[in-house]
C-alpha cells in the first residue's frame, strides 16, 4: 500500500480523492471501549488529550477547535480522578441549504484520568485559549526521607 497518492491515474489534481486510510483495517472491538453516543462522530468523542508531567506539575492539553469555554466542563471526581468532557452541537440548518461535505466532527467527548498521589486537588487551573483546552495539576513536593548514618562497630 503506497502511503503516496497516484495523481497520473487521474487527470484532474483532487486531493478529496485520496484516501490515505482507506485499506487500513481498524478493530472492531477498538470503539468499545469508548463511551457510546448514538448518531454522534467518532472522532469528536474521541478527543485526543496529551497529559505531560513535569518537575512542578501534569499538564494535560486538548485541542477543541470551535469550542467555547463554556461547552467544556473540567471536574475532580473521587480518588483523584480528573474529567474532562463537552459537546459540540450541530450547526441548524436552514430547509434552502444544500450540504456538499460535512466533514467537522459533533458530538459528546468524555476523558477521565487518575491522578497521582502527589496532586494537588485544590490547586488545579484549566485555561482555554485559541481551541487549546490546558489544565495544570501542581505537584506535592515529595519530602525526602531525613538520612541518618549509622557508625558501624566492630
Amino acid at each position: 500500500m503506497s502511503l503516496i497518492p497516484n495523481f497520473r491515474r487521474n487527470s484532474v489534481f483532487n486531493l478529496d480523492l485520496w484516501d490515505p486510510f482507506r485499506d487500513f483495517q481498524f478493530p472492531s472491538s477498538s470503539l468499545s471501549t469508548f463511551p457510546e453516543f448514538p448518531g454522534e462522530n467518532p472522532a469528536f468523542i474521541n478527543t485526543r488529550i496529551d497529559w505531560k508531567e513535569t518537575p512542578e506539575a501534569h499538564v494535560f492539553k486538548a485541542d477543541l477547535p470551535g469550542l467555547k469555554k463554556e461547552e467544556v466542563k473540567v471536574e475532580i471526581e473521587d480518588d483523584r480522578v480528573l474529567q474532562i468532557n463537552g459537546e459540540r452541537k450541530i450547526e441548524k440548518e436552514d430547509k434552502n441549504d444544500k450540504w456538499h461535505r460535512v466533514e467537522r466532527s459533533s458530538g459528546k467527548f468524555s476523558r477521565r484520568f487518575r491522578l497521582p498521589e502527589n496532586a494537588k486537588l485544590e490547586e488545579i487551573k484549566a485555561a482555554m485559549e485559541n481551541g487549546v483546552l490546558s489544565v495544570t495539576v501542581p505537584k506535592a513536593e515529595v519530602k525526602r526521607p531525613d538520612v541518618k548514618a549509622i557508625e558501624i562497630s566492630g
